[in-house]
C-alpha cells in the first residue's frame, strides 16, 4: 500500500509539473498582410513585462538569444498593457 502511495504521488508530481510550463508553441501561419511566419515557441501571456524572453536580462531558452527590450510596448495593439 506504501509502495502504491508513493508510485501515485510521483505520477501526481511529473504530471502537475509538465502543465506548469511557462510557454508554448506557436504554429506556422500568416499574417494579414500576406507576410509568413515561421512556429515558434514563445512565454505565456501573464501580463508582466519582465516575465518574457526579449526583454533585456532575460534569454530564449530556444534559440540562446539575449533579450533586447528593455521599455513595455504601449502602442495601443490591442494586446493589453504590456504589449503582448
Amino acid at each position: 500500500m506504501k509502495k502504491a502511495l508513493i508510485t501515485l504521488l510521483a505520477v501526481l508530481a511529473t504530471a502537475s509539473a509538465s502543465f506548469a510550463q511557462g510557454y508554448h508553441y506557436v504554429s506556422p501561419h500568416f499574417r494579414s498582410n500576406g507576410s509568413s511566419v515561421g512556429g515558434h515557441y514563445q512565454t505565456n501571456p501573464d501580463r508582466n513585462f519582465y516575465n518574457n524572453w526579449s526583454t533585456q536580462g532575460n534569454r530564449n531558452p530556444f534559440t540562446g538569444d539575449l533579450g533586447h527590450r528593455t521599455t513595455p510596448n504601449h502602442s495601443g495593439n490591442g494586446g493589453g498593457y504590456f504589449g503582448y
